[in-house]
């Protein structure tokens, strides 16, 4: 649902202004009152530096999908840079690092 926001909604904010986001996981507190985005920016961009402009935005996008969500309460947003693609990669280059492939021998290489 925020990622269909993100996909439409034209953001006045300069930093966000000409900026593609998606939306890879949302983490719901029990009580349904705060919500955590785990975000990246397209196009491999470091998303951290939009954070703070994300943040200032949650007030808007929060009206944005209230009605949609039909809860009592709306959550609170909290917006986080999802580093699991970085993560992967660096992981990725160390199973294929020479030292990795020198301990796994002549046979796995």
């Amino acid at each position: 649902m925020l990622a269909e926001v993100f996909a439409r909604v034209e953001f006045h904010d300069p930093a966000l202004a000409r900026e593609h986001f998606t939306v890879s996981e949302v983490r719901m507190s029990p009580d349904l009152k705060h919500a955590v985005i785990f975000t990246t920016a397209l196009g491999r961009k470091d998303i951290r530096p939009l954070l703070p402009a994300l943040r200032r935005a949650a007030p808007f996008l929060r009206g944005q999908i209230a009605p949609r969500l039909g809860l009592r309460v709306m959550p609170e947003l909290k917006f986080m840079a999802d580093e699991a693609l970085d993560e992967a990669m660096r992981i990725n280059e160390l199973l294929h690092s020479p030292a990795v492939a020198r301990d796994l021998g002549p046979e796995r290489e």
